[in-house]
């Protein structure tokens, strides 16, 4: 449940923030008139991520074993992928963000509603769809079968949502450079489990060889059916059984991608300085 959590509160707050800086800087510059197509651009693109969810949720329903597995090994493995670009995108253009969409509205109040409405909804729809996408993954993953993973997406979204309207009215202040390295290495640690668990599923579709080499089983020592058990593999998709295969790209994803993600590439101190006081500020102001 908490790395379900954790998906929404960080998706969520990528979100609430481009919807911060889009309504303040129409409301900055009078132009409440746009308002609406805003609006309505962040309400096609929720409906939207709302619709792929349950397309990937009942859509696989009606498939066979192999093609189910075929499909939810395949569709893990690509949003580990984007999971990972979208956390060293945000690591790298965070500082830009608020200048970037001003920018792009700009140009769209140039060009009229219909710019406006495709502005908003492309601003908004790659995080819902990215968020539909990596939940689905991470729930099969975490083999729950409660209404907890969805209960956890859902607290984060809610979150982040209330933090986001903080944010706008400058009641809260935090550092969101910080904020998004930690949860987004958390993140890393999330996706090494969703990508392992994605193999298994092409081993099992018998896609990829392996599936009776076990790299190690701890079953006895840590029984998937224990609490502490049903917590590792809810938080990090752990697995006491797992292949060689899967081991081995656990590794091979978890240490690079997560040494790079934390590794600072030497900022200047002046810049880093710059960077950590503007990723505190509120994105409204």
């Amino acid at each position: 449940m908490f790395g379900n959590y954790l998906i929404g509160l960080r998706e969520g707050l990528e979100a609430s923030l481009v919807v911060c800086i889009l309504v303040a800087y129409l409301v900055k510059t009078e132009r409440r008139d746009a308002l609406r197509p805003v609006w309505l651009g962040i309400a096609i693109a929720c409906a939207l991520s709302l619709a792929f969810g349950a397309m990937l949720e009942f859509g696989t329903q009606e498939l066979t074993f192999e093609a189910q597995e075929l499909l939810g090994g395949t569709l893990s493995i690509i949003s580990v992928g984007l999971v990972t670009w979208m956390v060293f995108w945000m690591k790298r253009t965070a500082r830009h963000l608020k200048s970037e969409l001003q920018g792009r509205l700009d140009t769209a109040l140039a060009m009229g509603t219909g710019a406006l409405v495709a502005t908003a909804f492309l601003a908004v729809g790659r995080e819902g769809l990215e968020t539909a996408l990596f939940v689905w993954a991470s729930v099969r993953a975490s083999g729950e079968g409660s209404s907890a993973p969805l209960i956890g997406v859902l607290l984060g979204i809610a979150t982040a949502v209330v933090l986001g309207y903080l944010f706008y009215r400058g009641a809260l202040k935090i550092n969101l450079a910080k904020f998004f390295r930690w949860t987004g290495a958390m993140l890393v640690v999330v996706a090494a489990g969703v990508l392992a668990y994605g193999v298994h599923d092409l081993q099992e579709a018998r896609f990829l060889g392996g599936l009776g080499n076990k790299a190690f089983d701890i079953s006895e020592t840590v029984p998937p059916d224990s609490w502490y058990g049903t917590l590792l593999k809810g938080v990090f998709n752990f697995q006491a059984d797992p292949t060689v295969l899967q081991l081995t790209v656990w590794l091979l994803y978890l240490v690079p991608v997560l040494t790079l993600f934390l590794v600072d590439r030497g900022r200047p101190a002046g810049a880093q300085k710059a960077h950590t006081a503007d990723s505190g500020s509120t994105p409204a102001h």
